[in-house]
C-alpha cells in the first residue's frame, strides 16, 4: 500500500502533472461557468488535446476539469440567475436571492469553500470505502432505479416556494418534454411532427438554455432594460468570514455523504446529490422558511453535494470499469484510448495512475479553492454588467453554447422555444426547476419501470417486494405528504384569522 501512494507522489514531480492540473481547474471553473457548457461538454473537447500527452498527465487534467467544473456552475448561478450547469439550478434558488439582498461576495465564498469541502470529503470516502461502496451501487437494478427516480420526482414538491401543486405541474411539463422523440425501448418516433432534429428527443442544453438565458433576457427586456440590480443594493465583494462557514459544518457533513452516496450509484448524477442534499437541509434546518429566498443553508447543501458526486461518481468508473455519470462516461472512453482499462485490474496494473488520481484530487481542490476566493472581485464584475449589454451577452453565449453542443440549427429553434415556454411559465409563477429535473430523471424513471414490468412479467408487486425500492418508495410518499402538509397549514392559518 505505501509504494503505492510513493509511486502516486512522484507523479507530482512531473512538471507536466502540476501545469495539467491547474490548467484543468481553470478550464473547469470557465467551462461550469459558461451556460450550454458543463463538465461533461469541457471534458469531451478536451479529450483532442490529450492525445500527445502521457495517461497520467491526460487523466489528471480531465479530472481536475471535471471537478472544477461542478464548481464553475454556481458562479453565473449566484451572478446572474443563470446556472452555468444543470446541478447548480439548485444553487440558483438560494444564491440569486442572496445576490439581490447584496450578499455576493458572501454566496460566492461559502459556494467554494463548500465545493472545497465536498469534493475533499468525497476524494477521502473514494479511497477509503472505493471497492465495498462499489459493490452496493452495482447491486441496483432497474426496480431500484425506477424508486431512486420516484424519489428524486418526489422531491420537486418540496422545491416549488410553498405551492406544491405547481410544482408537479412544472415536472409534468418536464416530463412531457422527455417523450418527445424515439422510444428508448422500441425506437418508435414521438411527437416529433416528422422533424428531423427532434427524432433524438428535445436535447438538454438547448432545453436548459432556453428556460433559465432566453427567458432571462425576454425579463430583460420586458423590464425596459432597467437595472437586474436592486437600486440602492451595496454589491460588497466581503467575504462569509470562517466563523460562519465553520457554523454550517453540520450542513456540509450531511451534504457531502449524500453527494458521494449519490455519485457512487452509476447514473443518478450531481444534479440528483444536490436536490437530495438540498430537501434534506430544508428538512433539519431551524429555519426552513428561508429556503428559496437567500438561505445559506441551501447554498452550502447544494454546492457540497455536486461536489461531492465527483468522487463517489469515480468510485465505480475505477474500480468497476462503470461511469457513475456523463462526464465519468467521457473519461471512461479517454482512459481507453490511453489503453488504461478501468476496473479491479486497475489498482494492481497501474496503480501509479490510481494514487495519482487520488492525490491530484487533493491538490486540484486546493486550486480551486484558490481560484475561487482570490476570483471573487472578478465574478462580481458580471453582476455590474449594465442591463442592455447584458441582454444580448446572455443572448449570444446562449445561441454560441446551443449551437456547438450539437451543430444543429434545430437545437437553437429548440432552445427559442422552450424559452417561450419558460417565459410564460415564469409569468404564471410556475417555477422552472422541476422542469430540469424532470427532463434529468424522466428517461430513467421510464426506461427502469419498463424494464422492471419486462423482468416481473407485468407484476407490479416487484416495486414492493425489494427493501431497497420499497424504502425510497415510503421516502417519495413521505416527502409528498410532508411538502402538502407545509403548504396547507400557512393557508389554514390565514383563513382561521
Amino acid at each position: 500500500m505505501l509504494e503505492n501512494w510513493i509511486l502516486g507522489l512522484n507523479q507530482l514531480t512531473q512538471w507536466q502533472v502540476l501545469v495539467a492540473i491547474i490548467f484543468g481547474v481553470g478550464m473547469g471553473i470557465v467551462v461550469g461557468a459558461m451556460p450550454g457548457l458543463s463538465g461533461v461538454t469541457g471534458v469531451a473537447l478536451m479529450i483532442p488535446f490529450t492525445y500527445v500527452l502521457s495517461p497520467i498527465v491526460s487523466v489528471v487534467l480531465l479530472v481536475s476539469l471535471y471537478s472544477a467544473a461542478e464548481y464553475g456552475g454556481s458562479i453565473t448561478a449566484i451572478t446572474i440567475n443563470t446556472p452555468g450547469t444543470p446541478s447548480a439550478a439548485i444553487t440558483a434558488l438560494d444564491g440569486y436571492p442572496l445576490t439581490q439582498k447584496g450578499q455576493t461576495g458572501r454566496a460566492l465564498s461559502l459556494s467554494i469553500t463548500s465545493s472545497v469541502y465536498g469534493g475533499l470529503f468525497s476524494t477521502v470516502m473514494l479511497i477509503v470505502f472505493s471497492i465495498p461502496l462499489a459493490q452496493v451501487a452495482i447491486a441496483f437494478g432497474p426496480v431500484q432505479y425506477f424508486a431512486l427516480g420516484v424519489f428524486g420526482l418526489s422531491i420537486i414538491a418540496s422545491l416549488a416556494g410553498g405551492n406544491w401543486l405547481k410544482g408537479v405541474i412544472a415536472a409534468l411539463i418536464g416530463l412531457l418534454l422527455k417523450t418527445v422523440g424515439s422510444d428508448p425501448l422500441t425506437g418508435a418516433f414521438r411527437f416529433t411532427f416528422g422533424w428531423p432534429p427532434l427524432w433524438d428527443g428535445v436535447a438538454f442544453v438547448p432545453t436548459m438554455l432556453g428556460l433559465f438565458a432566453i427567458t432571462e433576457v425576454l425579463i430583460i427586456i420586458e423590464s425596459g432594460a432597467k437595472s437586474r440590480l436592486i437600486k440602492g443594493a451595496a454589491f460588497s465583494t466581503e467575504r462569509m468570514p470562517w466563523r460562519e462557514i465553520r457554523g454550517l459544518w453540520k450542513c456540509m457533513l450531511r451534504s457531502g455523504v449524500i453527494g458521494t452516496v449519490v455519485g457512487i450509484i452509476p447514473g443518478a448524477g450531481a444534479v440528483m446529490g444536490s436536490i437530495v442534499s438540498y430537501n434534506e437541509a430544508r428538512r433539519f434546518s431551524k429555519k426552513p422558511e428561508e429556503f428559496g429566498h437567500g438561505s445559506l443553508e441551501g447554498v452550502c447543501a447544494a454546492e457540497t453535494a455536486n461536489n461531492g458526486v465527483v468522487g463517489g461518481a469515480l468510485v465505480p468508473l475505477l474500480t468497476l470499469g462503470v461511469p457513475g455519470s456523463g462526464s465519468t462516461a467521457v473519461l471512461l472512453g479517454a482512459l481507453m484510448l490511453h489503453n488504461v482499462a478501468p476496473g479491479p485490474l486497475l489498482f494492481s496494473k497501474h496503480p501509479d495512475i490510481v494514487y495519482g488520481i487520488f492525490i491530484s484530487l487533493f491538490l486540484a481542490n486546493i486550486v480551486m479553492l484558490v481560484f475561487g476566493l482570490v476570483g471573487v472581485r472578478f465574478w462580481l464584475k458580471v453582476v455590474q454588467v449594465s442591463p442592455a449589454v447584458l441582454a444580448p451577452l446572455i443572448f449570444g453565449v446562449a445561441f454560441i453554447g446551443a449551437y456547438c453542443v450539437g451543430g444543429s440549427v434545430g437545437d437553437i429553434v429548440v432552445m427559442v422555444v422552450i424559452g417561450l415556454m419558460g417565459y410564460v411559465m415564469r409569468k404564471f409563477k410556475l417555477p422552472l426547476v422541476p422542469v430540469v429535473i424532470a427532463l434529468v430523471l424522466g428517461e430513467m424513471v421510464e426506461i427502469s419501470f419498463r424494464r422492471a414490468l419486462i423482468i416481473s412479467g407485468g407484476s407490479f408487486l416487484v416495486f414492493v417486494k425489494d427493501p431497497i425500492s420499497l424504502g425510497l418508495l415510503i421516502v417519495a410518499v413521505l416527502s409528498i405528504a410532508y411538502a402538502i402538509i407545509r403548504d396547507v397549514r400557512p393557508s389554514q392559518t390565514k383563513q382561521a384569522h
